[in-house]
């Protein structure tokens, strides 16, 4: 895994050993980043469900403000904090329950990236937390990672577009 874009490009990240952890993979982030580019310079950037954090430095190195990283895996938390020491940079880094992040967090942000465990069902949850506590700015974008296309509705979000990379899809939904 190695950052795409922005100061830290080409760099190398930190990985997992085996193969229990999904990380983004390097062709999904490329996608994402490069459909996210004008909202990302000065954004303030939520990676929910972060895992080794490979999305949310990509925000960091291409200019975001404001990063947050949050996973309850101890595994997970323990890999980002070695690619943010690799990368000498800095955010905010929470190890909760993704319920209880809202009550944790004093800002609202631009970009939120939610990608939980493909089957554990997080997803559309998360989103409705999002949306429920306002945690979207006003025009800002909310991405959902799944195995399966997004068939739900959410109140507060208008889902825009939707994109499919090998069994990674991601839907796009803003804050209106």
């Amino acid at each position: 895994m190695r950052i795409i874009g922005g100061k830290y490009r080409g760099r190398k990240l930190a990985e997992f050993k085996g193969r229990d952890i999904r990380p983004t993979s390097d062709r999904v982030r490329e996608a994402l980043f490069n459909i996210l580019a004008p909202e990302i310079s000065g954004a303030n950037v939520l990676d929910m469900f972060c895992g080794s954090g490979g999305v949310g430095l990509e925000a960091l190195s291409r200019g975001a403000d404001l990063v947050v990283f949050n996973d309850v895996s101890k595994d997970s938390l323990a890999v980002l904090r070695k690619n943010l020491s690799l990368l000498r940079a800095d955010a905010q880094v929470y190890d909760l329950d993704f319920r209880l992040l809202p009550a944790r967090l004093h800002v609202t942000f631009d970009v939120i990236y939610i990608d939980p465990p493909y089957k554990s069902g997080f997803g559309e949850e998360a989103l409705r937390l999002v949306a429920e506590r306002g945690l979207l700015n006003a025009g800002g974008v909310a991405v959902l990672e799944s195995d399966a296309p997004f068939t739900g509705e959410i109140g507060g979000l208008t889902r825009y577009d939707e994109r499919r990379y090998g069994i990674a899809c991601l839907t796009f939904f803003e804050n209106r």
